[in-house]
């Protein structure tokens, strides 16, 4: 089946990990089966929603391969709202409420203190026309709840399995504000019924709302899409996430140099029975996952892993796939030099440190050279072979350096590396030593 899925996200904040995760669920569930996915700001709280953070949201999902088929704005859909917000208040299904924040706390407090679930106990329906003219000229305005059906209310999660929630431990929610505002469930559930939504994915933190909202699809439509409750990421600590943690924006990430890819894997990968490895591209990545596959615990997401995968996969990465890229990093070194230091490094601009010890000399916290090498590495100059070079030149160098010193192990190759890279570790100097030429390795050497 063809699965029409969506992502509303807030743009009142650069998009994280975790909400990144749940995008790509629904747009791999999309891609896999043919289907749809809608792209929803729910933008209806006009004070925190920002259009550079809606630009910032559309240009991240860019970026992991995320195409909408379809963009819309909360904001844009009001009418929609306010005309079945009407008829709910007709039918006596949103009723106004008139206590006070304070007021709530209180009764709360005190079911809490007799042992009672804080369950709001409905006294709004008992109220008077009177009472409610006196409360309008005391200057309070009403928020509106939804009077639920007290019944049990069950589905079966993509997810998590069979599910029920007794409606009748469970308060009538309020579903507009005393500002006139509309809270995130009647517009998600109206969105969902007029865009045709056939599968609801995202984070478990929503499975409490879940029986509200069948209740509301029960109402308005004839249609309920099917639920599934993805698990959590938490940072390494065990921390949720959250949109100040700026560290875990797929903004920063992508300003940090990790791949797309990667990024898009781990986040998928990470708390499923699948582990995490390279895979070619997202179609692979929507062939290999399934609903049934996600674990039900939340999962760490640590970017010590996510630079782990990185590596696997750039070390992988063909040159004429990245060749643009590194053009515009100022590399432009070719293909032998791709091939010889992609190996050692774990984001793409790393390679440029490489290419500036190539182009520019060593770098300002080289390795200093010893003293004690010094007969050492005048023999080494004695010896090196005039060009052309290719990747043999690098044995036959070592190997007549060997015989005419005595040296051999790390006691041959660590100061010829240290002088010619200023680094104790790098990439294979047989790969290596063609790209620096006969110059440039004379002079370090020197």
């Amino acid at each position: 089946m063809a699965e029409i899925v969506r992502f509303a996200p807030s743009p009142t904040g650069n998009i994280h990990i975790g909400n990144a995760r749940t995008a790509l669920i629904n747009w791999l569930l999309a891609l896999k089966t043919g289907g749809e996915f809608i792209l929803r700001y729910d933008d209806t709280d006009q004070e925190r929603s920002r259009d550079e953070f809606a630009q910032g949201i559309a240009k991240d999902l860019e970026w992991l391969g995320i195409k909408p088929n379809r963009i819309e704005k909360q904001s844009a859909r009001m009418a929609a709202y306010d005309a079945v917000a009407a008829k709910l208040k007709a039918s006596g299904r949103l009723y106004p409420c008139y206590e006070s924040a304070d007021e709530l706390d209180r009764k709360r407090k005190r079911q809490r203190a007799r042992g009672l679930p804080p369950v709001y106990d409905r006294s709004a329906l008992d109220m008077t026309a009177e009472q409610m003219t006196e409360y309008e000229a005391e200057g309070r305005k009403p928020h509106w709840r939804f009077k639920l059906d007290q019944k049990t209310v069950s589905w079966n999660d993509g997810v998590r399995g069979a599910q029920s929630i007794e409606c009748d431990s469970v308060s009538d929610p309020v579903l507009i504000r005393g500002d006139g505002t509309y809270l995130y469930t009647l517009p998600s559930v109206i969105d969902d019924i007029e865009m045709g939504v056939t599968m609801v994915v995202r984070g478990d933190d929503h499975v409490t709302n879940t029986a509200v909202q069948i209740q509301l699809f029960e109402l308005l439509s004839d249609k309920v899409p099917a639920f599934a409750h993805h698990n959590l990421l938490t940072s390494s600590s065990g921390e949720g996430f959250s949109k100040r943690l700026g560290s875990m924006s797929l903004r920063s990430m992508r300003e940090d140099g990790y791949e797309a890819l990667s990024v898009a894997i781990f986040a998928v990968l990470i708390g499923t029975s699948e582990p995490v490895h390279p895979l070619a591209d997202m179609a692979a990545l929507a062939d290999l996952f399934a609903l049934d596959k996600v674990s039900r615990s939340a999962s760490k997401f640590d970017l010590a892993d996510l630079g782990h995968l990185n590596a696997r996969i750039l070390h992988e990465t063909d040159y004429d796939v990245i060749a643009d890229r590194l053009a515009g990093l100022g590399v432009t070194g070719g293909e032998a030099f791709w091939l010889a230091v992609r190996g050692n490094i774990e984001r793409l601009p790393e390679v440029k440190d490489w290419w500036d010890i190539v182009e520019v000399g060593l770098p300002d916290d080289a390795i200093a050279l010893s003293e004690d090498d010094a007969d050492f590495y005048a023999k080494a100059l004695e010896l090196l072979p005039r060009e052309p070079w290719d990747n043999t030149t690098w044995k036959s160098w070592t190997t007549a350096i060997k015989t005419e010193t005595g040296r051999k192990g790390k006691g041959l190759f660590m100061p010829l590396r240290v002088a010619l890279t200023g680094r104790s570790h790098g990439p294979e100097l047989a790969a290596f030593l063609p790209i620096l030429g006969y110059q440039k390795t004379s002079d370090r050497l020197s």
